[in-house]
């Protein structure tokens, strides 16, 4: 993994150099462990920044806060990390500034988008009079394809994803609070993630933890879409649906990942909402082939939708990666041409408001000829006889 991450660095640097930019900081997390092979514990949000001084002709740097130095260090397989402190002469803004160098740049490239605040604030006070350059669409352009180390990591991500939603299934019953359910998917998660990890070399730094609150609700809840578990009990009739696109991730690539179940039973209202969103995805899904456009797979999506009664999705599905959120959107107005080794999540939802959802969503990669799934589950509607 750390050589493809050297790789990556390599070409980040020449595709500076073509587009005449000399320096770039990058801040996102994601983007510095796509660059660098390493993410923190503590990052911006506790106001310790770890940042990536990239120029297009020199190696590169890191500055990090000095607890988190050792770990960094040996994660990553840039050379040169610099520490900071919390006080005096080596506060991140002094060291940053040493990593800069002592002549002001004309230009700094940067993700402004997803720029923290400190960093912006301290760019605009110390380099007031340098050009801001939005390096996000440079590499987002280059993450675009997943290499084939990085197709596989995100397999093994899909069969981890599975084992949860094994979990999942299993503990449902009538009776049987969310959150136990959400215990099960945790514990069934990290048991297959375990297994893909040696525990040595850079993978003793991969947690096989399956942690963030778990996506679970149930009931007349199925229409929130986004509700974490709660105390609620599950109840016959009702639909359990699992969002895991906050959670299935593995060595800091991550998927979308959706399904929906009924416990006993199902009315024939539920059926249909739920049938039709498997029906709005699958035919996206046989839509997608290398050299359409990323729109084209949505509005065959929203045609499902509008034959059966309900209201196009905002958006099918996302390309995904080391963020949860990449480009190019499967969504109307973006018209990307796919291309093969893009990745998504790609959706099929229908909410009747107060009532219930229909939801499920797979993760899959882009092929000439269509496309191949990273998570492999049943796609049936499912009723529980628990």
């Amino acid at each position: 993994m750390l050589d493809e991450a050297r790789a990556r660095t390599s070409k980040f640097q020449t595709r500076l150099k073509e587009a005449g930019l000399r320096l770039a900081i990058v801040t996102d997390e994601s983007s510095i462990a796509y660059l660098a092979g390493f993410w923190g514990y503590l990052g911006i949000e506790f106001g310790r920044p770890t940042m990536l001084v990239l120029r297009a002709d020199a190696a590169p740097i890191v500055v990090t806060p000095l607890m988190e130095t050792e770990m960094v260090s040996a994660m990553t397989w840039i050379e040169d990390v610099r520490s900071w402190e919390d006080s005096g002469p080596n506060y991140w803004t002094n060291i940053l500034a040493a990593a800069i160098g002592e002549a002001a740049p004309r230009e700094i490239g940067l993700e402004i988008k997803l720029l923290p605040a400190p960093v912006a604030a301290f760019i605009a006070e110390r380099y007031p009079d340098a050009k801001l350059r939005d390096i996000a669409p440079l590499l987002g352009e280059q993450r675009m394809i997943k290499s084939p180390l990085e197709i596989e990591v995100m397999r093994q991500a899909g069969a981890i994803a599975a084992a949860m939603m094994d979990g999942a299934k299993n503990a449902m019953a009538a009776g049987v609070p969310e959150y136990e359910v959400a215990l099960a998917v945790i514990n069934a998660g990290t048991r297959k993630a375990a297994g893909f990890l040696t525990g040595k070399g850079w993978e003793a730094f991969v947690s096989p933890m399956i942690h963030n609150l778990q996506i679970i609700q149930s009931g007349a809840d199925t229409s929130m879409v986004h509700r974490r578990a709660s105390m609620k009990s599950l109840e016959p009739g009702d639909p359990v649906y699992l969002c895991f696109c906050n959670m299935v991730q593995f060595k800091q690539y991550k998927l979308g990942f959706d399904r929906q179940f009924f416990i006993r039973h199902v009315s024939d209202e539920a059926a249909h909402v739920q049938e039709t969103a498997v029906k709005a995805q699958q035919t996206a899904l046989k839509s997608m082939r290398a050299g359409v456009t990323a729109e084209s797979v949505a509005a065959a999506a929203n045609e499902v939708y509008r034959q059966n009664g309900f209201s196009p999705g905002y958006r099918t599905g996302r390309s995904i990666g080391v963020a949860y959120l990449e480009a190019p959107e499967l969504k109307e107005g973006d018209k990307t041409v796919l291309r093969p080794g893009m990745t998504f999540a790609v959706d099929g939802g229908v909410t009747v408001e107060g009532k219930f959802g229909g939801r499920i969503g797979d993760s899959v990669v882009v092929t000439e000829t269509g496309f191949e799934y990273l998570t492999n589950y049943p796609r049936e509607l499912a009723v529980l006889n628990g």
